[in-house]
């Protein structure tokens, strides 16, 4: 695979419901010397530019639209010139930070984007918010799950347009019957495996989050 992945980790903050909370969020890049889609666009622009370092850049592909994974998504689009692709469930969020501005493409489940020979496929998973999507990388066994699913559980579900019953219907029928090996590649934090969160679901329902 010509293609690689690229992490880039910035910080910042979340705001929703009235609070505001400290938060480290994942930058991924996949493509190669020449080319490049950026998953997610937080806080730092800059750090992002700096990362891409010229390339064309595809594609902004939004895992979802809380404020601290697009906060600098303007910016960013300003800089590099590339679409911004989001769900449209999430507009909704999106427009509580860029209420003048639209992204330029709905992403949709089963939508796929090609950059440097290789395909990422999107997997609508609503729960944590609802427009949320992953973006499998099948030649790289692996997927970029967002806020859908960490080392150890769910997405958060207790804040406005979140659903717990919803982020689990997601994480049973889209990630977890993906092959076991599969790495994901997380919006915040380490990345885990299909194989490793899997036998935890029944315990994650037990507990409610």
């Amino acid at each position: 695979m010509a293609a690689r992945i690229e992490h880039l980790v910035t910080s910042g903050t979340f705001s929703l419901d009235g609070g505001t909370w400290d938060v480290d969020n994942n930058v991924w890049i996949v493509g190669d010397d020449v080319e490049c889609v950026v998953i997610d666009a937080p806080h730092d622009a800059a750090a992002i530019v700096d990362q891409i370092n010229g390339r064309a850049v595809k594609a902004i592909l939004l895992t979802h639209a809380h404020d601290d994974h697009i906060r600098a998504v303007g910016e960013l689009c300003d800089a590099v010139h590339a679409p911004i692709y989001l769900h449209p469930e999430d507009r909704v969020l999106w427009n509580q930070v860029f209420p003048e501005l639209s992204p330029d493409q709905e992403i949709l489940d089963g939508d796929t984007v090609e950059v440097a020979g290789v395909t990422l496929r999107a997997l609508h998973t609503p729960g944590h918010s609802p427009g949320s999507v992953c973006y499998f990388l099948e030649e790289a066994g692996t997927v970029f799950t967002g806020d859908t699913l960490f080392q150890g559980g769910p997405g958060a579900t207790g804040r406005s347009y979140s659903d717990f019953p919803t982020i689990i219907e997601s994480i049973r029928s889209k990630l977890l019957t993906l092959p076991a090996d599969t790495i994901a590649r997380t919006g915040h934090g380490d990345s885990t495996t299909i194989g490793a969160e899997a036998p935890q679901l029944e315990e994650w329902i037990a507990r409610g989050h």
